[in-house]
């Protein structure tokens, strides 16, 4: 069946089938690749065995718990004859059919109570049948999951408040007051003349679209700047690098100390680590670092460093490796592109020496890193300014004038600026 893929996922898209009905897998073996709003990733077999029939084909949806195959199991020794003996070898009987699919049965017999056109997972269900709410005050609720649907949290807010304010005025997650915008189809059509190419959008490509358009309408950007000397960045890691990677195996860039500079910076004003809800300011517990990476088909996705305050600089290098690596080669799990509080994008890796990026909903800011070039720069020494040849890079930051004024916005990052500018060249790793 489909396996859970963290919370807020309740479904994912067939994109292929890696075995055929009649291929022997082993435990382990990954048998089917698919797609989530949030990430492509491979579903591997728990036990090894033989496809006898797969369920769910190719652009075909399935929601988690959902039976997507039979898998008949196979043993050795002892197990080998009691499997024999329970399972006939053309195919399995109707009880172990009824067994195999039991969780998707399940949650289709769950659904009964409430119309089709409200997808509820089965723990909301069980509390909303627990604590006697009708089908039209799930339907007031405004949900905070995938395409607006109730969360365990969405509901569990509305319990908590649902003997102080009628049903119907009920919506914990999002005010009334501030909607949501929704996406539209642009206005005109756009003419195709004779050798212009037609490309489909891949499925990726259309979420990005989406997301990238919403963030747009719901956040007010402003954007400041700023030119930073990392010419002790730039030596520290020249001295570190190959030691580094002959110690742990890893290679050492300039992400885990700019990520280490982020984090500071975050501690020092906690209300960059905010999101909004309605009316209300969620500021953020843990520290949890974005970091946007280009995909080998050109489309993009953010990966997390979870809790980054709490990794050293080693700690941070082997995350940020790793989950670069993941993601260029299809590996993430779908909660390694959740919960981000706060984004990083290396627009330098391009060549770029800035850019203006998009804050991803729901975070209220984001840090652009450009390329670092040597330049002539004015330096203050005890005899006097002078010229000299320094590693300079610009950075810019984004960030959602709804809660995040120019000062804070500024004012965080200078700080970040600060932390780069005077790294001590004796930071232990």
């Amino acid at each position: 069946m489909l396996p859970s893929m963290g919370e807020g996922v309740m479904e994912a898209t067939i994109i292929t089938w890696l075995f055929n009905e009649g291929d022997n897998v082993k435990e382990d073996d990954s048998v089917v690749e698919i797609a989530t709003d949030k990430v492509d990733s491979d579903v591997p077999t728990p036990v090894s065995g033989k496809i006898v029939k797969i369920l769910k084909q190719k652009d075909e949806v399935a929601k988690v718990g959902e039976a997507i195959a039979i898998l008949e199991i196979e043993g050795e020794g002892t197990a080998s004859e009691e499997a024999k003996t329970e399972t006939p070898a053309a195919a399995p009987d109707a009880e172990t059919l009824k067994t195999i699919e039991e969780p998707s049965q399940t949650v289709a017999a769950s659904n009964v109570e409430f119309s089709g056109d409200l997808y509820l997972s089965p723990l909301v269900k069980s509390i909303a049948q627990q604590e006697n709410i009708s089908e039209t005050e799930l339907k007031s609720i405004k949900g905070s999951g995938l395409e607006g649907r109730i969360t365990k949290e969405d509901i569990l807010a509305y319990v908590a408040n649902r003997g102080n304010q009628p049903a119907q005025q009920a919506a914990p997650v999002q005010a009334a007051s501030t909607p949501q915008p929704a996406v539209s189809a642009p206005a005109a059509t756009v003419p195709v003349n004779a050798g212009d190419e037609i490309i489909p959008m891949d499925r990726m490509r259309k979420i990005i679209a989406e997301n990238m358009v919403k963030a747009k309408q719901i956040a007010p950007h402003v954007t400041s700047f700023i030119e930073t000397d990392v010419t002790n960045v730039v030596k520290w890691r020249n001295k570190n690098k190959a030691a580094f990677e002959k110690r742990e195996g890893e290679k050492l860039t300039f992400m885990p100390i700019f990520v280490k500079a982020v984090v500071k910076a975050i501690q020092d004003f906690p209300m960059i680590n905010v999101s909004v809800n309605g009316d209300n300011i969620i500021k953020k517990k843990n520290i949890n670092i974005g970091m946007a990476t280009a995909l080998p088909d050109g489309n993009l996705i953010v990966p997390v460093i979870k809790n980054a305050d709490q990794l050293s600089l080693s700690g941070l290098a082997k995350a940020i490796n790793d989950l670069a690596y993941r993601a260029r080669n299809k590996k993430l799990r779908p909660e390694d592109t959740q919960g981000a509080t706060y984004t990083i994008s290396n627009v330098g890796s391009f060549g770029n020496l800035m850019g203006t990026p998009i804050i991803p909903q729901p975070q209220v800011a984001i840090l652009a890193i450009g390329a670092i070039v040597k330049k002539p720069a004015v330096l203050e020494t005890a005899d006097g300014d002078v010229i000299a040849i320094r590693n300079l890079m610009f950075m810019s930051h984004s960030y959602d004038h709804r809660v995040v004024d120019g000062s804070l916005g500024g004012m965080m990052l200078k700080h970040v600026h600060d932390y780069l500018e005077n790294w001590d060249l004796n930071t232990e790793i």
